[in-house]
Parts: C-alpha cells; structure tokens; sequence
C-alpha cells in the first residue's frame, strides 16, 4: 500500500489538512481585484495551498491566472522576461499566438520559441545588450491590465518567492509596481513570500515602497485538533490505528507544521505494521530513524556556527516559543554575554535563514534540526 502521508514538492488536494478557510480568502482575492501578501515560513504549503485555489477558481468568474516562480529570478532584468514568459504562456498555447501577444504587449522584449520535450511550445524572452540599462518594467507590469481590458476578463497574478526582490540593486520594481497596480481595477496580484520578516518589513514598514500596497495574510501550523481526524483517518484506510494522544505527540515534535507533520507521520505509517497500533515507542523511533539520516548534514551545519550562534540555537531549542532572547534570564543561562551578543547571532540566523520572527520571539525553522539539538547539543558543549 502506498503511503498516505506526503511531504515536499506542490501536493494535490488529497494531502492537505483543512485549510478551507485560507483556500476561500485566496480565491476571493483573486476573483475581487484584491491585492494579499501571504507569507509563512518555509515548507508550510504556500505553493500548494495558491495552486488548489487557482485549480479551483469558478469558471463562471472570467479568472486568468498567471502563476510566476520569481525563484530563478536573480535580477532586475530576468524579472522581467519571467513575468513576460509567464504572461504570455497563461493566456496562449499556440507558437503562432504566443508570438502575437508578446508582439502586442513586449515591444521591447525579443521572444525566443522552443518545443519541450512533449513537444509542447514554449517561450522566453532576451534582452539586448544596447537595452538592458532600460529595462522594459513598466511596460511588462503595465501587461496584466491592458491584457484583461482586451480580452474582456480578470487577471489574477501570483508572485512566488516575492522576497526575491530585495537581493537586486535598487527597489525601482518595487516603486514601479507600486504606482502601476493602483489603478488596475481588473488584476489581482497575490504575493508569496517565504521569509516572513523580510516580507513584513517590505508590507509594515511606512519606509518600504510598497507599504500598505495590500492586505498582509500570515499563513501558521495546522493545530492538533485539526490533524487527529487527518492522521486517524489515513491509518484507519490503511488497517493501522493511532490515537489521539499518539498524534498530539507528533504535533509536539514538529509544531503542527505541515511539512514535519507529514514527515513524521510517513516515517510513523512505515514503522506501524498492518493490523496493529501506534505506541510512544513507534513515535521515538520515527524520530531516531528522521535525525539518524540527516545527522551529517546536521553536524556539518552546526560546526560551520559560531559559539554564539549555537548558544543562540540552544536556548531556541530548550526553552518554549514566547522566550525573550534579550532577557537577563536568557543572556545568563545560555552564557551569551549581553544584549548586543545574542542581536549579532539573530541577524546572522536570520540572513542564514535557519531562525525567524515569531510572535515577539523566534523559532528554528527545521522542526527536526530543533529536535536534533535538544538531543545532541548542550550549553556546556558549545
């Protein structure tokens, strides 16, 4: 029998727990005109979760989505053939067409046609050389309206990865977009972003360009009361059965995070034979199977940490998620010296992407990196 349980890559409908709140707020957005900034930490689904909303939106509603992955987006100039390509591409499937619209709305822009290995079209776009100190960017950002305004319909544009923004030069996209989204009445943007603080800094703060230019939706874990019926009902399928204090005990170890809970509850379902029933042992050894295979890779991290750091880390791990890291308490018990230290070793956690804000607080972004810590780690070793 195949394994219920999924974890990394986009997942289907059948892999997710609730969510049919957020799945409603991101269609409506996308159907109303709005403008979202949906941000979480890593591997919490936010790719998954706007895909099933898009897969899911009414015929009836005259949506175009267009999904853009700015992840291989390393500058201004390839933002803007990604957004090009992922325009042109969701509103035409032709060669013939595709060179039409890009012809249309890319003046500037030089399409290049190639076949996949399906033999299915696809385009990119090349900027000149003699081009390339005048981007293209308000003509590609000012695409999505004129586009709805000629084929009669609404635009929904999805930027994943929005973070990515800030790694270019300057913040002109961002000042470009924010003076051309506000009057395009027909295109909803939604905006991913996978580093939380970074996105609230660019939504919240009054010195960001685009601050206030949407609606801020922080997507969190899935509580445990919502996980027992999922994880009950996936082994019972299967001839297995776990209970509720058995999975409250896999939501204590990964924080209700969707991707460690799924994890963990794969590596459970294999343990678990046919016929019988999870116990707090099956859990233990899950985990002991989980961190024995990403030990090296671990190790390997924590020696590449300064001393401070890893205290940092070791606090994080020990104490609950509402500790206040700049706290006498804190400072003393995990011998970081003073105020100033444990802020150095925050902002090199956070520019490594291994810790983030939370409520005040901060948390370890790998659930099992957190739990490997707790167990191999110590103040007195760092």
């Amino acid at each position: 029998m195949v394994n219920p349980f999924r974890y990394g890559g986009v997942v289907g409908p059948e892999a997710f727990c609730n969510r049919t709140t957020e799945l409603r707020d991101l269609s409506r957005a996308m159907q109303q005109g709005e403008r979202l900034f949906v941000y979480s930490e890593r591997r919490l689904g936010k790719t998954s979760l706007v895909r099933l909303a898009i897969e899911r939106l009414p015929k009836s509603s005259h949506v175009v989505p267009v999904y853009v992955d700015l992840w291989p987006a390393d500058s201004e100039a390839s933002f803007v053939t990604v957004v090009a390509k992922a325009l042109t591409e969701a509103f035409e499937t032709s060669t013939e067409r595709m060179l039409q619209l890009a012809g249309s709305f890319f003046k500037r822009l030089l399409p290049v046609l190639t076949v996949d290995d399906q033999g299915r079209p696809q385009i990119r776009f090349e900027i000149g050389e003699a081009k390339r100190e005048l981007l293209p960017l308000d003509e590609v950002l000012s695409a999505p309206a004129r586009i709805a305004e000629k084929r009669k319909c609404q635009v929904a544009v999805v930027f994943d990865e929005f973070q990515r923004i800030l790694e270019y030069k300057s913040d002109r996209i961002e000042r470009t977009l924010r003076s051309i989204i506000q009057s395009q009445e027909d295109v909803s943007y939604i905006f991913l972003g996978s580093r939380k603080h970074l996105i609230q800094k660019m939504v919240l703060d009054s010195a960001s360009p685009l601050y206030r230019a949407g609606g801020h939706y922080p997507l969190g874990p899935i509580p445990a009361r919502e996980w027992i019926p999922f994880v009950q009902e996936r082994f019972e399928r299967s001839d297995r059965r776990i209970s509720e204090t058995e999975i409250r005990a896999v939501c204590g170890h990964t924080g209700g995070h969707p991707f460690y809970t799924q994890h963990l509850c794969h590596a459970v379902w294999e343990l678990c034979a046919p016929g019988q029933s999870v116990t707090s042992e099956t859990i233990d050894s899950a985990v002991d199977l989980l961190l024995e295979r990403e030990t090296y890779a671990y190790s390997a991290l924590w020696e590449s940490l300064t001393s401070a750091q890893r205290r940092m880390l070791v606090g994080l791990a020990s104490e609950s998620e509402a500790v206040h890291v700049y706290g006498v308490d804190f400072v003393r018990t995990y011998r970081l010296q003073t105020a100033s230290t444990v802020q150095s070793a925050v902002r090199a956690l956070l520019d490594r992407d291994l810790i983030d804000r939370e409520d005040g607080s901060f948390v370890i972004l790998d659930r099992f990196f957190r739990l490997w810590i707790r167990r191999n780690a110590r103040v007195s070793g760092t």
